[in-house]
Protein backbone atom coordinates (compact mmCIF):
# COMPACT_ATOMS: atom_id res chain seq x y z
CA UNK A 1 0.00 0.00 0.00
CA UNK A 2 3.15 2.53 -0.04
CA UNK A 3 1.80 3.00 -3.73
CA UNK A 4 -1.35 4.47 -2.45
CA UNK A 5 0.83 6.82 0.10
CA UNK A 6 2.52 7.98 -2.54
CA UNK A 7 -0.65 8.89 -4.29
CA UNK A 8 -2.02 10.21 -1.79
CA UNK A 9 0.70 12.59 -1.36
CA UNK A 10 0.82 13.81 -5.17
CA UNK A 11 -2.52 14.18 -4.86
CA UNK A 12 -2.73 16.42 -1.69
CA UNK A 13 0.46 18.34 -3.38
CA UNK A 14 -1.66 19.08 -6.68
CA UNK A 15 -4.40 20.06 -3.92
CA UNK A 16 -2.26 22.57 -2.54
CA UNK A 17 -0.88 23.97 -6.18
CA UNK A 18 -4.85 24.07 -7.24
CA UNK A 19 -6.25 25.90 -4.06
CA UNK A 20 -2.99 28.46 -4.43
CA UNK A 21 -3.79 28.92 -7.99
CA UNK A 22 -7.45 29.54 -7.57
CA UNK A 23 -6.58 31.96 -4.68
CA UNK A 24 -4.42 33.75 -7.05
CA UNK A 25 -4.12 33.17 -10.47
CA UNK A 26 -8.07 32.90 -10.70
CA UNK A 27 -9.27 34.89 -8.31
CA UNK A 28 -11.09 37.55 -10.69
CA UNK A 29 -12.60 34.81 -13.15
CA UNK A 30 -13.72 32.79 -10.24
CA UNK A 31 -15.41 36.27 -8.97
CA UNK A 32 -16.47 37.05 -12.60
CA UNK A 33 -18.48 33.72 -12.58
CA UNK A 34 -19.42 33.95 -8.99
CA UNK A 35 -17.35 29.85 -8.54
CA UNK A 36 -15.52 31.25 -5.02
CA UNK A 37 -17.31 28.79 -3.00
CA UNK A 38 -17.81 26.25 -5.70
CA UNK A 39 -13.84 26.15 -6.21
CA UNK A 40 -13.41 26.25 -2.71
CA UNK A 41 -15.37 23.16 -2.24
CA UNK A 42 -13.50 21.09 -4.54
CA UNK A 43 -10.32 22.01 -3.24
CA UNK A 44 -11.72 20.85 0.39
CA UNK A 45 -12.76 17.96 -1.18
CA UNK A 46 -9.64 17.30 -3.19
CA UNK A 47 -7.62 17.11 0.38
CA UNK A 48 -9.70 15.56 2.26
CA UNK A 49 -9.86 12.37 0.00
CA UNK A 50 -6.26 12.73 -0.79
CA UNK A 51 -5.45 12.53 2.97
CA UNK A 52 -8.35 9.90 3.10
CA UNK A 53 -5.97 8.02 0.49
CA UNK A 54 -3.01 8.35 2.92
CA UNK A 55 -4.63 6.63 5.54
CA UNK A 56 -5.73 3.94 3.71
CA UNK A 57 -2.35 3.32 2.53
CA UNK A 58 -1.22 3.11 6.38
CA UNK A 59 -4.12 0.60 7.27
CA UNK A 60 -2.65 -1.00 4.32
CA UNK A 61 0.64 -2.13 5.89
CA UNK A 62 -1.82 -3.56 8.64
CA UNK A 63 -4.74 -5.07 6.69
CA UNK A 64 -4.27 -5.65 3.18
CA UNK A 65 -7.96 -6.61 1.32
CA UNK A 66 -9.74 -5.85 -0.95
CA UNK A 67 -12.33 -3.56 0.04
CA UNK A 68 -9.01 -0.91 1.49
CA UNK A 69 -8.08 -1.73 -2.98
CA UNK A 70 -11.99 -0.55 -3.87
CA UNK A 71 -11.70 2.51 -1.36
CA UNK A 72 -8.69 3.62 -2.85
CA UNK A 73 -10.02 3.33 -6.53
CA UNK A 74 -13.56 4.98 -5.10
CA UNK A 75 -11.42 8.10 -3.52
CA UNK A 76 -9.03 8.82 -6.32
CA UNK A 77 -12.20 8.15 -9.02
CA UNK A 78 -14.22 10.32 -6.84
CA UNK A 79 -11.50 13.19 -6.68
CA UNK A 80 -11.16 13.08 -10.63
CA UNK A 81 -15.11 13.37 -10.84
CA UNK A 82 -16.20 15.23 -8.07
CA UNK A 83 -13.61 18.29 -7.57
CA UNK A 84 -12.50 17.48 -11.35
CA UNK A 85 -16.08 18.59 -12.08
CA UNK A 86 -16.43 21.31 -9.93
CA UNK A 87 -12.98 22.47 -11.19
CA UNK A 88 -13.76 22.68 -15.13
CA UNK A 89 -17.39 24.09 -14.03
CA UNK A 90 -15.39 26.76 -12.29
CA UNK A 91 -13.41 27.52 -15.22
CA UNK A 92 -15.83 27.19 -17.92
CA UNK A 93 -19.00 28.12 -16.36
CA UNK A 94 -20.58 25.23 -18.01
CA UNK A 95 -23.44 24.65 -15.90
CA UNK A 96 -24.31 21.03 -16.92
CA UNK A 97 -20.49 19.91 -15.91
CA UNK A 98 -22.06 20.14 -12.20
CA UNK A 99 -24.19 17.22 -13.03
CA UNK A 100 -21.63 14.98 -12.77
CA UNK A 101 -20.30 15.84 -8.97
CA UNK A 102 -23.34 13.75 -7.17
CA UNK A 103 -21.35 10.67 -9.13
CA UNK A 104 -17.98 11.49 -7.62
CA UNK A 105 -19.51 12.08 -3.99
CA UNK A 106 -21.36 8.55 -3.99
CA UNK A 107 -18.26 7.32 -4.65
CA UNK A 108 -16.61 9.26 -1.79
CA UNK A 109 -19.26 7.38 0.56
CA UNK A 110 -18.75 3.95 -1.28
CA UNK A 111 -15.02 4.64 -0.59
CA UNK A 112 -15.45 5.87 3.52
CA UNK A 113 -18.01 2.70 3.93
CA UNK A 114 -14.77 0.52 1.81
CA UNK A 115 -12.20 1.70 4.23
CA UNK A 116 -14.39 0.78 7.33
CA UNK A 117 -15.13 -2.74 5.71
CA UNK A 118 -11.17 -3.33 5.12
CA UNK A 119 -10.13 -1.79 8.71
CA UNK A 120 -11.96 -4.56 10.68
Amino acid sequence: MAKTIVLGSILCGIAVITGAFGAHGLEALLKEYGRVDTYETAVLYHFIHAIALIIVGIIGFHKENKWLKWAVWSFGLGILLFSGSLYALCLTNIGILGAITPFGGVLFIMGWGFTALGSK
